[in-house]
């Protein structure tokens, strides 16, 4: 529940990539001691792969922030149907059980529903390092007598299929190329935790990424990334209600492109080392946007974003070039007064002097996070139900954004 038109004020710190502790924790899985991963997010995903992890056979022991992973017992190669298919990052456990097993099993990923989110540049990649793959009953399949390196190029520019073959490739035989790499930060951190464990990865942060095979892996300690999106979407909250945050423990140079598209919205952005400060003077300007994979504009900060330009002077157009199912949410977001229309992949916005409350339901992570910024902006009273989905990628948004000023609270 939340009672809007609360200029946000004080100071927020951002928490640990989501996106680089889900692929993390089962990189884990390659060593045979334990490691060690700090500045962890409290986030539903990681307690999902936490237990999918003790159920594999291996130990974790969980403070605040913090995870150590035991893989030594790991005796099985097949997730738990129930706990696998609930996340769209249980993917990774292929690559890290194939590389450890030879062999894995895994439920179809689950995860947020915007749009078609195939597997098929994974499932290439591990048949070039050659596995074979069958999909049965839901259950995806792959297994291989051994991994041997390949050359490997990407139809698409993915995420998902650019780390777990860098997972898979780890222990592979021989050289491993993967070409038409995503560039995103989760990718290069993931990198980081893998070469730290001893592996010989280099090129990640390019579309070309070299990586020569290792017999064993051992344990390290690895501090995660902080989350570039959670980062934007308090820039956003704060200027969706012209308030005055500092926003903390962050990477300027992961934002560049965030940073960029708001100021040209006339939103007031002092950067700092490892801060920035988000104000705003007046009605911020129109602006067009296109999602592209990293350094473009992030996919994950569009639906933020079309608050800030639902209330901005002018016609917005915002062009989604990532998931073609990732405007659902426009049609809760019209029950505030928000004037949106969808075309193909272009949402055409034309902003409004102000919204107001509405009860809303959150269909995905991101949407549910721009929902709660609505809500914050709105006159009035708005209740965002659904809010498992935010949950599994922003720890306590509530209490964060309470200490901001907000007059916010969880209900059962």
């Amino acid at each position: 529940m939340i009672n809007g038109g609360i200029p946000l004020k004080g100071t927020v710190e951002i928490s640990g990539a989501k996106n680089s502790a889900v692929a993390i924790l089962p990189a884990a899985l390659l060593a045979d001691t334990p490691s060690t991963i700090d500045n962890l997010p409290e986030i539903n995903d990681i307690e999902l792969l936490s237990k999918m992890i003790e159920y594999l056979g291996g130990k974790t022991i969980k403070k605040e922030h913090e995870i150590i992973i035991d893989p030594e017992g790991i005796n099985s190669f097949c997730p738990p149907h129930e706990l696998a298919s609930q996340m769209r990052a249980s993917y990774y456990l292929i690559g890290a059980l194939l590389s450890r097993f030879n062999e894995a099993a895994i439920a179809m990923p689950g995860g947020c529903n915007i749009g078609v989110r195939p597997i098929d540049q994974h499932i290439k990649g591990f048949e070039a390092l050659g596995a074979k793959t069958t999909i049965e009953h839901g259950i995806i399949k792959v297994k291989a007598d051994k991994l041997v390196g390949n050359h490997i190029y990407f139809d698409v520019v993915s995420v998902g299929a650019t780390i777990n073959l860098m997972l898979a490739a780890c222990k592979a035989e021989g050289t491993t190329i993967l070409e038409n790499c995503a560039k995103e930060p989760h990718v290069v951190d993931v990198a980081n935790f893998l070469n730290a464990m001893g592996a010989n990865i280099k090129g990640a942060g390019t579309d070309m990424i070299k990586i020569v095979g290792v017999d064993k892996l051992h344990g390290c300690k690895h501090t995660v990334i902080p989350d570039q999106i959670e980062a934007g979407t308090y820039m956003v909250a704060a200027a969706a209600t012209h308030g005055d945050v500092t926003i903390k423990g962050i990477i300027p140079k992961h934002l560049e492109s965030i940073i960029a598209k708001m100021s040209e919205m006339g939103v007031i952005i002092e950067e700092y080392d490892e801060d920035l400060k988000v104000t705003t003077a007046g009605r911020l300007k129109r602006v067009d946007i296109k999602t592209q994979p990293y350094p473009g504009f992030p996919t994950d900060m569009q639906q933020l974003m079309a608050v800030l330009l639902a209330l901005a002077d002018g016609v917005s157009m915002i062009t989604e070039n990532v998931y073609e199912g990732r405007f659902k949410y426009l049609d809760e977001l019209k029950k505030m007064g928000v004037n949106a229309k969808v075309e193909g992949r272009t949402a055409v916005i034309e902003g409004v002097e102000k919204i107001t409350g509405a009860p809303l339901k959150a269909t995905d992570l991101r949407a549910g996070a721009a929902m709660i910024i609505a809500g914050l902006a709105a006159n009035g009273v708005t209740e965002v139900k659904n809010i498992y989905h935010i949950d599994r990628g922003y720890e306590a948004i509530e209490k964060k954004l309470q200490k901001l000023g907000a007059d916010i609270k969880r209900v059962k």
